[in-house]
């Protein structure tokens, strides 16, 4: 259950919406350290063989500090901050992967894959830095993050930028981005194993994936303590993660939705 608890902390959208968010609710006012507490729906299309689209609830909780900052199962230590860019220390939970027995044992068998041959993909934790430059309305994030629990043994570089702009009460900020995973992520996650192979799982190893993706996030203040958040992303998946045998058939991409409320205390 737990790989499915945080994926909206640990892609980033609390860094453009509740690391912002002032003591008043206003956004861009950087206030006290602060708490906040809340709850969400996630809806995702899971691009693996037969796992179909999940709605999760998601419970919301950070804290902001002077230099710490928790962001679910993402959290930081700024290293160096200036006007406009911001240096942090960073440690994240990698929810990528998937349990067998979500996997659907008939859209398995039509890609030549027996599901009792295969083994879960499991979480690891991640460690590395993240750069954030921001410039008016744009801002530009860049982090580089390394398997820290050995679990693919990789590395993964993500690059986004950001517009945003104020609609109404509230802020709508589309995004595009790109993320690469080196060949020891990327196998783990959408080839076959050693182990696998040798029980006779057909041998797919696509090496390093470069992943582009479009998205936009919203924020709208609630008073002086509540606030909605939400956003929106799909991500356009390479031939090299389509064509795997763990993957469902003609499968472009996967997109995601998220609504949220969160209290500041």
């Amino acid at each position: 259950m737990f790989k499915f608890i945080w994926p909206l902390l640990a892609c980033g959208l609390s860094s453009t919406a509740l690391a912002q968010e002032g003591p008043g609710g206003d956004p861009g006012e950087q206030g006290p350290p602060r708490w906040g507490l809340g709850i969400a729906a996630m809806v995702s299309d899971s691009p693996y063989a037969g796992e179909g689209t999940k709605v999760m609830p998601i419970p919301l909780v950070t804290y902001h500090g002077e230099r710490f900052y928790l962001e679910g199962l993402s959290a930081g230590w700024v290293v160096a901050r200036g006007d406009s860019f911001e240096l942090a220390a960073v440690a994240k939970g990698r929810m990528d992967g998937f349990d067998v027995k979500d996997l659907g044992r008939s859209e398995l068998a039509g890609n030549g894959v027996d599901y009792r041959l295969l083994e879960d993909r499991d979480m690891g934790l991640d460690l590395g830095a993240k750069f954030k430059w921001s410039n008016g309305n744009s801002e530009l994030e860049v982090e580089l993050l390394a398997d820290a629990t050995d679990t693919s043994g990789g590395q993964e570089f993500s690059l986004q930028y950001g517009y945003g702009f104020d609609v109404g009460m509230g802020r709508i900020t589309p995004n595009v981005g790109v993320t690469w995973q080196s060949k020891d992520m990327a196998n783990y996650y959408y080839g076959t194993l050693k182990e696998e192979v040798a029980r006779g799982v057909v041998d797919y190893n696509p090496g390093a994936v470069t992943i582009p993706h479009v998205g936009v996030g919203y924020f709208r203040p609630l008073g002086e303590k509540w606030m909605l958040l939400g956003f929106a992303q799909y991500k356009l998946l390479p031939d090299k993660i389509t064509d795997s045998p763990l993957i469902e058939r003609d499968t472009n991409g996967s997109a995601s939705v998220f609504v949220g409320f969160s209290r500041g205390f």
